[in-house]
């Protein structure tokens, strides 16, 4: 009876120091929707939070088909991150299907969007990881959900985030130094579809791309005849492939207009461990070096 009564007193004590669902120390189970958004909150959780990407290395978030064992790592997530603005449209499907009874967090929530017209519409590009400084807001609205989850962390969080943001104020201005050397006439390449917005907004180069933004879409005769008269008549010389979707109708394009291949570029997921671009700074750094190196090859 003595020792009933001990263990019921010390229960109070226990759920302060471990809390009454999970043990002390014991990392907050985190989902993100693919890969760069996983890398950036694994940058702020540090330690404390274990996270999955549903959509993996050198995979298409326009294109993702959710499986079982991401309804089940999502029923499991204490925290979910979406970036939003329509990438993730597979998301309330997965949500329906897994039972998460949780709201994902719009990282992207605060960004100064860009806008264009598509099939009539007037649509937000969702991607904004692209420029670091968007990811910036990024960290922000990852650190303050991840605070809101797990409270006695922090401080950790805060402090990662600081960190973090120094290391995208240097990729922001290794992008510049790379960028600004380059006559502006030279900052014009073809990619497979209008991912790089931001990016060109922000370091003053033209990206022209048959595909607009999702992969999803399919580009008409006449729009692939419209973009290859303006690709010849703008002089640009370089095209680029992505690590996550079909290269044939870039290339095609490609060998009607005499543009110059400058490699691969990793645009919505990262690459493998043992890639060139593992995580979001590796990955931006690396976008910049090829685009760079090619711009000032045609100039």
């Amino acid at each position: 009876m003595t020792r009933k009564l001990t263990l019921l007193s010390a229960l109070p004590l226990i759920t302060a120091l471990y809390g009454s669902t999970a043990l002390a120390g014991e990392p907050v189970k985190v989902v993100a929707s693919f890969t760069v958004l996983a890398d950036v909150v694994a940058q702020v959780g540090g330690d404390h939070v274990d996270v999955s990407s549903l959509v993996g290395p050198n995979g298409d978030p326009h294109e993702f088909e959710p499986s079982p064992t991401d309804a089940k790592a999502l029923k499991a997530a204490k925290v979910t991150f979406i970036s939003g603005e329509g990438l993730e449209g597979w998301m309330e499907r997965l949500i329906s299907a897994s039972g998460y009874d949780g709201k994902p967090v719009v990282v992207s929530d605060g960004i100064a969007l860009r806008t264009m017209e598509e099939d009539g519409k007037t649509v937000n590009d969702p991607h904004v990881w692209n420029s670091p400084v968007n990811v910036k807001v990024w960290v922000d609205n990852i650190e303050a959900a991840l605070a809101k989850a797990d409270p006695d962390d922090a401080a950790d969080f805060a402090a990662n985030a600081k960190a973090y943001k120094t290391k995208l104020d240097a990729m922001d201005a290794y992008a510049h130094e790379k960028f600004d050397a380059i006559p502006q006439a030279s900052r014009k390449i073809l990619t497979s579809h209008d991912a790089f917005g931001y990016l060109g907004r922000e370091y003053g180069v033209a990206f022209l791309s048959p595909l607009g933004l999702s992969t999803e879409t399919e580009a008409s005769a006449a729009e692939i005849a419209k973009l290859i008269e303006q690709i010849k008549t703008e002089h640009v010389k370089s095209y680029f492939l992505e690590n996550s979707n079909d290269p044939r109708l870039v290339e095609q394009i490609a060998g009607a207009t005499g543009a110059q291949s400058g490699g691969e570029l990793y645009v919505e997921s990262l690459s493998e461990k043992d890639g060139p671009a593992p995580t979001y700074e590796q990955m931006f750094r690396y976008n910049v070096d090829q685009l760079s190196a090619a711009m000032a090859k045609s100039s």
